[in-house]
């Protein structure tokens, strides 16, 4: 298994303490907003223009993706490549993932492209999550209460 320091290597940036540390966070907590990636850092481990500054170059050489879903804080995740999808709930704003929708990437091809070489789509489902679906405010509302 790759360590974080041998895919910074491969990926041409420095092997830092800094990088290696967004990575673990990110590791252990998918659909990061950068806020999320400070507070599981340690307080003196990064300042925040170096927090912004790191997740810029590990979105750059692609080891994290960055989403940026309508109503809500950018958001960071290490899966990438596989050009999968977001669900995201509409009452509490979880995320997660949800596999490309029919066929290999980018899944969804536009009746006319304009030209344009599409690699990759981004898709967005929006719904209530299963916690949301029971809470007691979705259940008054469905029943009209």
């Amino acid at each position: 298994m790759d360590t974080a320091a041998d895919e910074l290597r491969r990926s041409g940036l420095r092997n830092t303490a800094q990088r290696r540390a967004v990575l673990a966070v990110l590791a252990a907590h998918p659909h990061a907003t950068a806020a999320d990636v400070a507070t599981g850092l340690a307080a003196d481990e990064l300042s925040r223009q170096g927090l912004y500054n790191v997740l810029d170059d590990l979105t750059r050489v692609g080891l994290v993706r960055r989403i940026e879903p309508a109503g809500s804080a950018t958001r960071y995740e290490l899966r990438v490549g596989d050009n999968h999808h977001h669900l995201v709930c509409r009452s509490c704003g979880a995320i997660s993932d949800v596999d490309c929708v029919i066929g290999d990437p980018p899944c969804v091809t536009p009746t006319d492209a304009g030209g344009f070489l599409v690699d990759e789509a981004e898709v967005t489902f929006w719904g209530l999550c299963p916690d949301c679906q029971t809470s007691p405010t979705h259940q008054e509302k469905e029943s009209g209460a």
